[in-house]
């Protein structure tokens, strides 16, 4: 790889045998590379980002933050890719190491607060969560300090993030919206629902996925009235549930919703309602 840039003694720009650039972190490869190479053995972390703003942006975070906090925010990063087993996006490499840094600098600072989205956040995002839980034994532990729990709902809402490609007032939104959706299945069910079995995990999936349609206006809308029909007959309960839930979302959201969205929520309620 060729040296583009010397961030600091641990952290350096290079571009990868492709043109792309790429950022380099390793205890001491900044002065190595001062000399013209790089020592492949003192190679940590490559990060790869998706555009050159991206790219930028998380250079100044490596130029002004300290490597500790770098370091066990990508402890982080790694750990929720092998929990989650998925392709999380990379801006994360950002966002959290941004918010990690804030969160330390407030508590050095005794601005501690609560998250007021911490039994949401537990409830609708569960694996999130725990790495979230994880994540908080880890900062403290590495760090020396006591992050307070409600630290591991904030975190978990930037995994979620990186995991659905959303924003954080999409994600925000979202989960202030879900107790009531689920309030409605409950209502018109007469039940409670399993916030551990797996039909309630998909469920919560297929919403938040249906809500970013929503928002981007890219819902399916591809008009099968067979389909709709079989539906509506049947599973009558449960369409009619799905319908009060799209009614609900299209007050919310200030967006129609397609006929075929409300088709296939109509069968997660079904296998909501028949495993709890």
């Amino acid at each position: 790889m060729n040296v583009q840039q010397i961030i600091n003694n641990n952290v350096i720009s290079a571009l990868d045998p492709n043109g792309r650039e790429v950022v380099i972190m390793g205890k001491g490869i900044g002065f190595h590379a001062k000399r013209g190479k790089i020592d492949n053995s003192m190679v940590e972390k490559i990060f790869y980002l998706d555009n050159q703003s991206e790219l930028d942006r998380f250079k100044e975070l490596l130029v002004n933050l300290p490597m500790e906090h770098i370091k066990v925010s990508n402890e982080i990063i790694s750990y929720a890719n092998m929990v989650l087993n998925k392709k999380i996006n990379q801006n994360i490499y950002i966002t959290l190491t941004d918010h990690i840094n804030f969160a330390i600098e407030r508590y050095n600072k005794g601005m501690l607060f609560d998250n007021p989205l911490l039994w949401e956040v537990q409830s609708l995002y569960r694996k999130e969560y725990l790495i979230g839980e994880y994540s908080v034994a880890l900062i403290n532990k590495e760090l020396g300090i006591k992050l307070p729990i409600d630290e591991a709902a904030s975190i978990a809402l930037h995994i979620v993030n990186a995991e659905y490609d959303s924003n954080m007032n999409e994600t925000i939104n979202f989960t202030k919206l879900m107790p009531e959706v689920l309030n409605i299945v409950k209502k018109e069910f007469q039940i409670e629902l399993d916030e551990l079995s797996l039909s309630y995990e998909r469920f919560v999936t297929h919403l938040k996925l249906m809500v970013q349609r929503i928002l981007k206006k890219n819902q399916f809308d591809v008009l099968d009235v067979e389909f709709n029909k079989t539906i509506k007959n049947m599973y009558p309960q449960e369409y009619q549930c799905s319908k009060l839930i799209a009614r609900f979302l299209e007050e919310r959201l200030g967006h129609p919703i397609a006929q075929e969205e409300i088709s296939l929520l109509a069968i997660h309620v079904r296998r909501i309602i028949v495993q709890t």
